[in-house]
């Protein structure tokens, strides 16, 4: 039973650590919503993406959660008319990253709501070896 536990403990400290990483691709998206090129006709900031894999856990047997990829939204930019602005091309408009902060934040509620799951299930882990080592007291 000791190792079944323990093997809940890394199943769910490995999806925490997943969602960990997601929160900052979510953040790092969010923190340059904003961010366009400085030179005329330049790519503005482009979104990033997260991708997840199993991940065999060779020393447990057990199947857990990883990052395989950090990679890039290849959606087109919008763009918007700004000829003052230093990024504008020579019709006056200027691209804008790939971020819809609507996404985001749906994005972040999601990843919000697997970390806390595995977090409640290795509280609940902590608490039944707790009392199993109470019992064998």
């Amino acid at each position: 039973m000791d190792n079944e536990l323990t093997r809940s403990l890394g199943i769910s400290a490995a999806g925490m650590d997943a969602q960990t990483m997601r929160l900052r691709v979510i953040a790092e998206n969010l923190a340059n919503q904003d961010t366009t090129g400085s030179t005329a006709g330049a790519d503005p900031y482009r979104r990033k993406t997260i991708t997840f894999e199993n991940r065999l856990d060779r020393a447990t047997g057990t199947e857990t959660v990883g990052v395989k990829e950090v990679g890039k939204d290849a959606s087109e930019f919008p763009t918007r008319y700004d000829p003052a602005n230093p990024a504008a091309n020579a019709q006056g408009y200027v691209k804008l990253p790939n971020v819809n902060t609507f996404v985001e934040m749906m994005d972040m509620r999601e990843a919000q709501r697997s970390y806390s799951a595995n977090l409640n299930v290795m509280q609940a882990t902590r608490t039944m070896l707790s009392r199993t080592i109470e019992l064998l007291k």
